[in-house]
């Protein structure tokens, strides 16, 4: 939920269970420590605020600058952190037409041993303008938001074959808007033990025990829950090309209202790199998920599936798609019956590298939400072009 356009996904999408996003140096920022970037871009966009009628339709303006610095402070010891400041301006968005977004990022990465590491990652975000909006809100709804985000990793080797993981995720969310923030405010904490197995060099056998805190912050237990997952799994890393993991077990959901669950979990993910710069990675997770309407649903029980790929078609050109596909089934609080919903969101784009420094790109994207809910519908596409230039 970064920028209301988007590129279509070039890193594979990451599982729940890796917690931390492990991001490569991207490749404008190899090299050096301090790295400034500047980007401008256009698109039109046919429902600015995610309604499922009335939709208002315009042309959004946005420019952005960035800062980042990845750099080795120690032998055992690497940091890096960027800060990024973007206005869109919404040509036709009744009341305020510019937006300001800011997002911080931060990561400590430290090796004790050859064996055992810790990596730290922190991200604060401002969303005037978020990507991903809401469904159910009131039209024109104001869904600008905090979030603030901590993941932490260490890793150690316990014998010659065994290893063990321990996992921590906080995220915080404040919405702008009274009614939205009533709802929607809330901060949740993960926490995880994972134990593996080498039964073969390329092959680790993975049990793992999680354990998620829930607390939303209108000072009433109605929605507050707390969860325990126990699954095992496997990673299957044949070379440097495939990677194959898979994760079953359940998850045991006590709500402090509404009557406790207990609910299949699953977390199935691969990627190929088939070529310099081209790959396809797909998957599927099933999962209980918050909804966005709390008042009426307990949560949402949520099967993902999704494909991304790209493919480098020359030296200064890139295609990219990304398809994502969600059936789900909103879990009715007291009275309220169950409601059916699909979610669909693909994307393409195009991108051009005409030097080290300069990225030109086109993209489209499209967002359809199907629901037994009326006022949960949604359609929605983006189409536009960007530039910018990293230094």
């Amino acid at each position: 939920m970064n920028k209301l356009i988007r590129l279509v996904p070039l890193t594979v999408f990451l599982p729940a269970f890796a917690f931390a996003v492990y991001a490569p140096i991207p490749e404008q920022e190899q090299g050096k420590a301090l790295t400034y970037r500047l980007g401008a871009s256009a698109y039109h966009d046919s429902n600015i605020f995610g309604a499922a009628a009335g939709e208002i339709d315009s042309m959004v303006y946005n420019v952005t600058g960035a800062l980042s610095y990845n750099g080795s402070v120690t032998d055992q010891t690497f940091v890096s952190g960027s800060y990024e400041l973007s206005n869109d301006h919404v040509a036709d968005r009744p009341g305020k037409q510019n937006l300001t977004n800011h997002r911080l990022a931060g990561r400590v990465a430290h090796s004790f041993s050859q064996a055992s590491n810790i990596d730290l990652n922190a991200l604060y975000q401002i969303n005037k303008n978020p990507e991903s909006l809401l469904s159910g809100t009131t039209l024109n709804t104001d869904q600008s938001h905090k979030r603030a985000q901590f993941d932490g990793r260490f890793t150690t080797a316990t014998g010659q074959k065994t290893g063990l993981i321990g996992k921590y995720r906080f995220i915080d969310f404040a919405y702008d808007d009274a009614t939205l923030a009533d709802n929607l405010d809330r901060s949740e904490n993960l926490l995880g033990v994972e134990l593996s197995y080498a039964a073969l060099p390329e092959t680790k056998v993975v049990g793992e025990y999680r354990f998620q805190t829930i607390r939303y912050d209108d000072n009433t237990p109605v929605k507050d829950k707390d969860s325990h997952f126990l699954m095992g799994g496997v990673d299957y890393n044949p070379g440097s090309r495939t990677l194959i993991s898979a994760r079953l077990g359940f998850e045991q959901r006590n709500r402090d209202a509404g009557g406790d669950t207990t609910a299949p979990f699953v977390e199935l993910t691969t990627r190929y790199t088939y070529s310099e710069g081209s790959f396809l990675a797909a998957g599927y997770t099933h999962s209980l998920e918050e909804a966005s309407d709390t008042t009426n649903y307990l949560d949402s029980k949520v099967n993902r599936l999704f494909v991304n790929v790209q493919h480098r078609l020359s030296g200064t050109f890139t295609a990219s798609g990304s398809l994502t596909y969600e059936p789900a089934q909103l879990q009715g609080r007291g009275t309220v019956p169950d409601a059916d919903e699909k979610t669909a969101r693909f994307g393409v784009g195009l991108a051009w590298q005409p030097g080290k420094n300069w990225t030109v790109a086109g993209t489209y994207d499209v967002d359809d939400i199907s629901s037994d809910v009326a006022n949960r519908e949604q359609n929605r596409d983006r189409i536009g072009v960007s530039a910018r230039f990293t230094f």
